[in-house]
């Protein structure tokens, strides 16, 4: 089957694209608006872009039915800040309740009674029951038709200690669980089931061909 994207109904290559572009990690932003209201909202359009400097992009689209940004695209647009939470199998449900269409200006953080550390280099505070948490500043902010890209710079990482195996300084595996977007509109897969394959060089392409 071909299809010409660029003439296609939005809805169907959303649907398309979510299904073939997986598995997806989600961000579960939290960000402050100008009144201080801590606002928590789950994004799977997000990945890491590189590590010199440590840049993040997420995509953050528009409430349903309106030309009317989120409130995360709000408040990271007017802050300059915001804090990327890794979601976890614990942290499933509570993830999901937080992507609620609740009314302009509420906290997701107060409804979902979600426990909060606070932000090193950035106001805005971390979910405390993420293992990790990455500080961001905004690089760049681009509006691309009606898709909403979002770039930042991490400036702080927190990893729970119980992930991190200080005496190898690397992640550890068999203790970080987390979730990712799998499918639309509300397919999810757990990262347990895992494998090794190392990079050949080139000598070693060679001596296997």
């Amino acid at each position: 089957m071909e299809f010409n994207i660029t003439q296609i109904d939005y809805s169907f290559s959303y649907k398309l694209m979510t299904n073939l572009i997986v598995p997806r990690p989600i961000a579960w932003i939290t960000s402050l608006d100008a009144a201080g209201v801590l606002n928590a909202a789950p994004f799977s359009f997000f990945n890491m872009l590189g590590a010199e400097p440590p840049i993040l992009a997420v995509g953050i689209g528009r409430r349903p039915g309106t030309d009317t940004p989120k409130d995360s695209a709000l408040n990271i647009r007017s802050s300059g800040e915001f804090v990327v939470n890794l979601v976890t199998e614990e942290m499933v449900e509570l993830m999901n309740a937080s992507s609620v269409d609740f009314p302009h200006g509420s906290s997701e953080v107060e409804l979902l009674a979600l426990d909060c550390t606070p932000g090193r280099q950035v106001k805005v505070p971390h979910l405390a029951a993420c293992p990790a948490s990455f500080e961001c500043r905004l690089v760049q902010y681009n509006q691309i038709g009606e898709n909403l890209v979002f770039i930042g710079q991490i400036v702080h990482l927190r990893v729970a200690d119980e992930i991190y195996d200080a005496d190898k300084n690397h992640i550890r595996s068999d203790a970080f669980h987390p979730v990712g977007r799998m499918g639309a509109p509300a397919t999810y897969v757990r990262a347990r089931d895992r494998f090794n394959m190392p990079r050949l060089n080139y000598q070693q392409w060679l001596e296997r061909h």
